[in-house]
């Protein structure tokens, strides 16, 4: 029996919906790095483990996804990062994106949390609606 050539370019993600948000569970953040490597998506990755509030998690997504010093730095500002200039600027091959350790505390509460995602849920529609590839995956701290 022969072996192939190359490696099954989506073996980490096979079964996984091209445009989804979902919790992280088994996947190893360096997996998905080089599935995204691998298929040359763009790999967006934020560590939120030293976020306590709202403005501390939005601060650490924008410096960690270098958006632009222009940032407005809320929930509809981050939706509009993740969506309609990247689109604008040209073709996109995809994205897979980690969402490290989202805090749970008084100042960024389970509400504020399902916010995140729900953000990261509608920028997964919008490419979905363009064909292109969106895999957010998160964890909480």
């Amino acid at each position: 029996m022969q072996t192939p050539l190359r490696k099954d370019l989506e073996t980490p993600l096979r079964g996984v919906r091209n445009n989804i948000v979902q919790s992280i569970r088994a996947f190893r953040v360096q997996d998905l790095q080089d599935a995204a490597t691998a298929l040359g998506h763009h790999f967006l990755y934020a560590n939120l483990a030293h976020a306590q509030s709202k403005q501390d998690v939005l601060d650490l997504i924008a410096g960690q996804f270098t958006f632009p010093a222009h940032f407005g730095k809320n929930f509809d500002a981050l939706y509009d990062c993740m969506t309609d200039p990247l689109h604008k600027s040209g073709p996109q091959p995809g994205f897979i994106v980690v969402l490290e350790q989202i805090p749970a505390t008084g100042k960024f509460d389970k509400e504020a949390r399902e916010q995140l995602l729900d953000i990261f849920r509608d920028a997964a529609d919008y490419w979905a609606d363009r064909k292109i590839p969106f895999r957010c995956f998160y964890s909480f701290l």
